[in-house]
């Protein structure tokens, strides 16, 4: 069966669409061909405008074809003293913008220097401020580690001493020496 379907040949089908005009008046999508009112607007009020700028631009051309019929025989006569004063001009006004333009390249390198470092000093002071911040930080923090320390040494040493007292009678015997007592215990670490 697939053997025959391809064997055998397609057939195509061609189907047109007759449109008609109605001359008696049916506005239907096909009645309205042609150009639109807004073109024929722009149309009538650009051909106008076109044809006088055109006109102009013609009576500008005859008008240089005339001046330089006329200048062209003074530019031979004065070639001598023009081209060098041409010259002169050019590398004049060559010198004063390639100076604008060096002047130019400075200023804007000194204002981005300038932008710069006040970027880098505007950040150096929140920099020490932050530094001083975490450094009062550090030094409350040791001191209340210190104080803390101090008082547990302080109640060890008043535990101490009260165990001294109730065992040896109030004496503690350093280094061959008698001293009496907690007090001087508690006294001597200040």
């Amino acid at each position: 069966m697939a053997t025959y379907e391809r064997d055998r040949p397609h057939q195509v089908q061609v189907h047109t669409m007759h449109q008609r005009f109605d001359p008696q008046g049916d506005k239907s999508q096909y009645a309205q061909q042609g150009p639109s009112k807004s073109k024929i607007l722009a149309v009538m009020t650009l051909l106008p405008v076109g044809g006088a700028l055109l006109g102009l631009a013609g009576i500008t051309l005859a008008g240089t074809m005339i001046g330089l019929a006329v200048a062209t025989p003074l530019f031979v006569i004065f070639s001598p003293i023009i081209v060098p004063a041409v010259l002169t001009i050019g590398l004049a006004v060559t010198g004063f913008l390639t100076s604008g333009t060096f002047g130019l390249t400075g200023l804007s390198s000194l204002s981005f220097l300038v932008n710069f470092l006040r970027q880098v000093t505007g950040t150096v002071p929140e920099q020490v401020d932050s530094a001083k911040r975490r450094l009062q930080d550090l030094v409350e923090y040791t001191g209340q580690k210190t104080k803390d320390v101090g008082q547990t040494i302080q109640d060890k040493a008043h535990d101490i001493g009260a165990e001294g007292q109730a065992h040896g009678g109030g004496q503690v015997h350093v280094g061959g020496q008698v001293h009496g007592g907690a007090k001087e215990v508690r006294g001597s670490k200040a």
